[in-house]
């Protein structure tokens, strides 16, 4: 079973090292195997999805490409707490385990971190 499916909002979620970075706000399942969101597209509108990533990239802050990928293989929505306030966005395939009510991340942080954040 994917992380990303154990995950419940409310979760605590921690660093690798055990920092807590803040709670679980919201999660979207994406579709890991797709490699673009090609051929996503509602044939009534033909442009669904397009519209869909371009309101998520406006309302978190995150440039159109990282918002298109988190849409496409699913991401966590966090609600920080402590001295970083608002919201970070962690994809799917940067969540390591859930241990009871705490979603533990992955160590490796990738430069565009700070695009992820609003």
């Amino acid at each position: 079973m994917a992380v990303i499916e154990q995950v419940r909002e409310g979760m605590h979620v921690v660093s690798s090292d055990g920092k807590k970075i803040g709670k679980v706000e919201a999660l979207k399942m994406g579709d890991p195997e797709a490699v673009t969101s090609d051929g996503q597209t509602d044939p009534e509108t033909g442009g669904l999805v397009n519209t869909v990533i371009d309101g998520f990239a406006a309302t978190s802050n995150l440039p159109h490409h990282t918002a298109e990928r988190l849409l496409r293989i699913g991401y966590v929505k966090v609600d920080r707490s402590g001295l970083l306030t608002g919201h970070a966005y962690f994809a799917s395939d940067e969540l390591d385990r859930v241990e009871g009510d705490t979603l533990w991340l992955i160590e490796i942080r990738h430069a565009g971190q700070e695009e992820m954040t609003k």
